[in-house]
């Protein structure tokens, strides 16, 4: 187990690569794409439009 800011990253790695759940990976990709796009959101002068896409 690593100690740091990024070992949850690491540690999700290690997940997908010893267990083979490959699956999770565009799912995982989409969920921080997804936060990415609200924190996004919050702090532009953009987030009227944002808001009405959804």
């Amino acid at each position: 187990m690593r100690h740091g800011k990024l070992s949850i990253f690491s540690d999700i790695w290690d997940f997908l690569r010893v267990r083979k759940k490959w699956w999770l990976a565009p799912i995982l990709i989409v969920l921080i794409l997804f936060g990415f796009l609200l924190i996004f959101a919050q702090t532009s002068a953009l987030a009227p439009l944002i808001y009405t896409l959804f």
